[in-house]
């Protein structure tokens, strides 16, 4: 995999708990940063094909196995008729 130098401006108390959150589970600063974005960005990649999907599946609609046809009245559904 190609890499790129990231240059970041990050407040000091921030840049401290992080590297010592990295130090914590024995990876560098870096692959801490990395893991957290590709966290991100597969959480965003994946609530855009799960809206997708979900979208789809609500213009296409579910067959009730009704054919499309309403055998009984709203009335006699509710016992009002």
């Amino acid at each position: 995999m190609n890499r790129q130098n990231v240059t970041l401006s990050l407040p000091k108390a921030l840049l401290k708990k992080a590297k010592m959150i990295a130090a914590g589970k024995e990876k560098s600063l870096s692959e801490l940063l990395k893991e957290s974005l590709e966290d991100k960005v597969r959480e965003a990649t994946g609530y855009k094909k799960a809206k997708t999907r979900q979208v789809n599946l609500l213009k296409k609609g579910l067959d009730l196995g009704t054919g499309g046809c309403i055998a009984v009245s709203r009335k006699e559904l509710h016992g009002r008729g």
